[in-house]
């Protein structure tokens, strides 16, 4: 008679001999299904499928076994124990180094194959991000690479029309530094790390910081030196954007242009107008220069902007011609001052206590140069040199008369309340730039006569801040004058010296700057400004005018 453990043996057998044709002509095992390791079960009858009660398959080297005095149907037993309780237990064992169920066996079988990915699970099937499959090891240790599938990319290639990082957007181009510039726009600094520090600094729409050792434009170069861009401008030109150029601001843009890698810092507009922004300027009014007298030379490049209430010449200069600061020429324009600064101002024109002031604010023979630039995306604050020259020095000082130079930014920065950074910061006042600057400071109205100033107007006082006359040699501001207020005052007028013109502005901002002179009161005894080597700086400034 057949023993029970002998018909569990022989089923044992019948399952193993039904069950692994019927994997290996059906369905791809999925990951749940086992193979040479564990405890293989079924729930039916191994011939027909049905399901059953009797004896269930169990590993090889286990039997299964019916004791009615035992509170449980069947039991695994390996001469009557199980082999392991845990992995260590199966160091070395022969059927492999896993404990389950008390069976020591292999990670996965020989040659089974399992579906795989090892990118994020909402990328899987978006874009071209698929599965791979993985192959169980010959010695069922390991399950192998995962060959076939596609991962996401870093971030999307260029132009490729292919979702590269499966988020599912088609050569989109993030913005990892949040400096408005994607590696497709050019970026090429777009995250820290590595030689990348710094990243929002570092872009297309950046200048380049000479000294750095960084390529902050990502032109492929670094270091770099601009071009000069003023050599061989005419001396009456009539483009307002020359007038830009002789300022040595050489790189040009647009407001919204299509391609975002175009989005770079430059001058967008230019314009020149009389003080209130209308009409234009007489042509004489404004010139472009290769020095201004016999000592005065750029301060950068080749050419300097001259603007003037009168000629805008020195006294061997043609196109436009000389003609005498004092007693100046009539150019027969008037309008408005800025209206915004006047009225930043109260409705009057800044001057000292006990100065006289016109009774009716208006810019005489003005002419005002206006630039929309867009900033470079690393700068926090400019600088430019100017130089004013004025024949109301110094007879007409502390009168109504007092000429005017303003700069106003209209800018998001932290600039003057009136947006005007042509002035000097006494610490309780700022003075804007005209011969009264002579009443208020020592030392920036430096090329002069020292003397009495005011004596036109009885409101005389001393001045001793000239500390020479030598660059206004050739100028037309070295005239004889007859009228000065003292006779050891020769000359015609005075100058501040070469100052340096500093404002703010917001990273990659698009600002407007205003550069204007004029005559207030009349129309003669004219005055004169000279522009040139604008710079941006990575730090911000304090708004105003320093000497040098």
């Amino acid at each position: 008679m057949m023993m029970h453990h002998e018909v569990a043996a022989s089923v044992r057998l019948l399952a193993l001999a039904g069950v692994l044709p019927a994997l290996a002509c059906g369905d791809a095992p999925t990951d749940n299904d086992s193979f040479g390791g564990g405890v293989m079960t079924t729930t039916g009858d191994v011939t027909t499928g049905d399901a059953t009660t009797g004896d269930v398959p169990t590993e090889a080297g286990t039997s299964t076994s019916t004791d009615p005095s035992s509170s449980s149907s069947s039991s695994t037993t390996t001469g009557g124990e199980p082999e392991c309780a845990v992995d260590d237990d199966c160091a070395g064992h022969p059927d492999g180094p896993i404990c389950s169920s008390g069976q020591c066996t292999t990670p996965c079988a020989p040659g089974l194959q399992k579906p795989c990915y090892s990118g994020p699970g909402d990328t899987l099937d978006v874009g071209p991000c698929l599965r791979g499959v993985q192959t169980c090891s010959d010695d069922g240790l390991t399950w192998g690479a995962c060959v076939g599938e596609v991962v996401p990319a870093a971030s999307d290639l260029c132009a490729n029309d292919v979702d590269d990082d499966c988020n599912g957007a088609v050569d989109d181009d993030p913005d990892m530094d949040g400096d408005g510039w994607g590696v497709c726009a050019g970026d090429c600094c777009d995250a820290e790390g590595g030689a990348c520090f710094d990243a929002m600094l570092v872009n297309p729409g950046a200048v380049e910081y000479v000294g750095n050792d960084v390529d902050d434009d990502c032109d492929g170069d670094i270091d770099e030196v601009a071009a000069a861009c003023d050599d061989g401008l005419a001396s009456d030109a009539g483009d307002p954007l020359d007038y830009a150029r002789a300022l040595d601001l050489c790189s040009f843009t647009e407001a919204s242009p299509q391609d975002p890698a175009q989005r770079t810092w430059g001058v967008i507009s230019a314009k020149l107008s009389l003080a209130d922004g209308t009409g234009a300027p007489a042509s004489q009014s404004r010139s472009i220069r290769p020095g201004f007298g016999n000592v005065l030379k750029p301060q950068q490049g080749q050419r300097l902007a001259v603007f003037a209430s009168g000629h805008a010449a020195d006294t061997n200069d043609q196109a436009p011609p000389f003609a005498p600061f004092e007693a100046g020429k009539d150019m027969k324009t008037t309008s408005p001052p800025p209206q915004d600064w006047l009225d930043a101002n109260n409705g009057k024109l800044p001057n000292p206590v006990g100065c006289v002031a016109p009774a009716v604010p208006a810019a005489n023979d003005a002419v005002m140069l206006t630039m929309a630039i867009r900033a470079p995306t690393n700068a926090r604050s400019f600088a430019a040199k100017m130089y004013f020259f004025s024949a109301e020095y110094p007879e007409w000082v502390c009168s109504e008369y007092n000429d005017f130079f303003v700069a106003l930014v209209d800018s998001q920065a932290d600039n003057p309340d009136d947006k005007n950074v042509a002035v000097y910061d006494d610490g309780m006042t700022k003075w804007p730039i005209g011969v009264n600057l002579s009443l208020v400071a020592d030392g920036l109205f430096r090329q002069c006569d020292n003397g009495p100033v005011g004596c036109a107007v009885d409101e005389v006082a001393m001045y001793g801040g000239c500390d020479g006359t030598a660059e206004l040699a050739g100028t037309g501001f070295d005239a004889h004058d007859n009228n000065a207020c003292d006779g050891t005052q020769t000359h015609a007028g005075g100058g501040t010296g070469w100052l340096t013109l500093r404002g703010n502005v917001v990273p990659g901002e698009v600002f407007t700057i205003r550069l204007a002179v004029w005559d207030s009161g009349g129309h003669i005894y004219d005055s004169a400004v000279l522009l040139d080597a604008w710079e941006w700086s990575v730090d911000p400034a304090k708004p105003g005018v320093t000497p040098g």
